[in-house]
């Protein structure tokens, strides 16, 4: 019987390759999605690749609890990937409720949820940003580096790290894995899915292909005095592909064992800013205008994984480096100008596939 799988946020960036590589090992795929920062325009993407529809879409929050049950009434719900929430550090600084509600009381919804309808498997998107400041100058962090989150968005990932680990511990049917991931960027290489968040992108490489198809005039680089090789803050950067990839193989190895586990997912190569910037600039072939201004609150100086964990369990290792990284985001950015709206149908020279 084939396995069917509840995406929470199923429609965002993380979310849509998803989708596409579950439809693409054979799973069935339920996403529920309150679109604020996403659009249903990315499922008839999906099905060009996948040749597969996602089973039904509904438009909700997964803080409506009365909502979230009826699509388990309506559904065989296998296991569930959660994926929906608030992820903008800065913007976690100013409004820190509407994160804690969001990210905290929605995933405390979502698991009520679930074990009122026998489902018991979970994959829970979490984040490098947990480890805080605890990476300053400490090289790549494994998963027992202590958490020290330094904003509302990675405490509250961190909060919610804790909470599901006592709830495998008290009820032992439960099994999750939760995925720490170092930024994820980069798009489907067909340039039919990509990064396309709403307004003025809270991300540096979104962000860096706006202003290189022209929809910013230059990046803002938050703080050079930073103590790194060039002063600017140091992160993993990890393909969206090779980041959904380990999302399926977390739901074929979810059996492996009771209780939680957490994974980091990353390269294990830090790379600053500038440098992102530069291999930006070569991917599209032109200078990235940008300026130094002050830090931003919440950040930290650098942020590297060390993923021979899940090397170890699973196999699983990234498969693209950075230009790769650059390149798909790029080639996503230039043939959807404006995102997924208004879209003028064109041919990828490259790839062949008609988007």
């Amino acid at each position: 019987m084939t396995t069917s799988v509840l995406i929470t946020g199923g429609a965002g960036f993380i979310g849509s390759h998803t989708c596409a590589a579950l439809l693409s090992h054979g799973y069935d795929v339920l996403v529920v999605d309150d679109f604020s920062n996403s659009t249903p325009q990315v499922f008839r993407r999906v099905q060009e690749l996948t040749g597969r529809r996602v089973g039904a879409v509904y438009a909700s929050d997964i803080c409506d609890r009365r909502a979230l049950s009826a699509i388990f009434d309506q559904h065989r719900v296998d296991a569930v990937v959660h994926l929906a929430a608030r992820k903008a550090v800065g913007e976690s600084t100013r409004m820190p409720v509407e994160y804690y509600d969001t990210n905290v009381g929605g995933t405390t919804n979502l698991l009520r949820t679930m074990h009122e309808h026998g489902v018991h498997r979970l994959v829970y998107s979490s984040s490098c940003s947990i480890y805080g400041d605890a990476g300053a100058g400490a090289g790549p962090l494994d998963e027992a580096t202590p958490a020290r989150p330094t904003n509302p968005y990675a405490a509250s990932k961190w909060v919610c790290e804790q909470i599901l680990a006592d709830v495998c511990r008290r009820c032992p049917e439960f099994t999750v894995v939760g995925l720490r991931y170092f930024n994820p960027v980069g798009a489907h290489p067909s340039g039919l899915l990509g990064e396309d968040a709403r307004g003025v992108p809270a991300n540096l490489m979104p962000y860096l292909a706006q202003v290189a198809v022209g929809r910013l005039a230059r990046i803002d680089v938050f703080g050079d005095d930073y103590a790194t090789a060039d002063g600017t803050a140091v992160r993993d950067y990890i393909h969206v592909m090779d980041t959904a990839q380990a999302h399926r193989i977390a739901l074929d190895r979810i059996d492996d064992g009771p209780g939680m586990r957490v994974y980091n997912l990353g390269v294990g190569r830090g790379r600053s800013v500038l440098e992102v910037i530069e291999a930006f600039g070569a991917a599209c072939g032109r200078p990235i205008p940008y300026r130094i201004v002050a830090r931003r609150p919440g950040d930290v100086p650098e942020l590297v994984a060390d993923a021979t964990a899940v090397a170890r369990a699973w196999g699983w290792h990234p498969t693209r480096d950075l230009a790769a990284m650059c390149r798909d985001a790029w080639r996503f950015q230039r043939l959807n100008p404006n995102g997924y709206v208004r879209r003028q149908p064109a041919k990828d020279s490259r790839t062949g596939v008609r988007i």
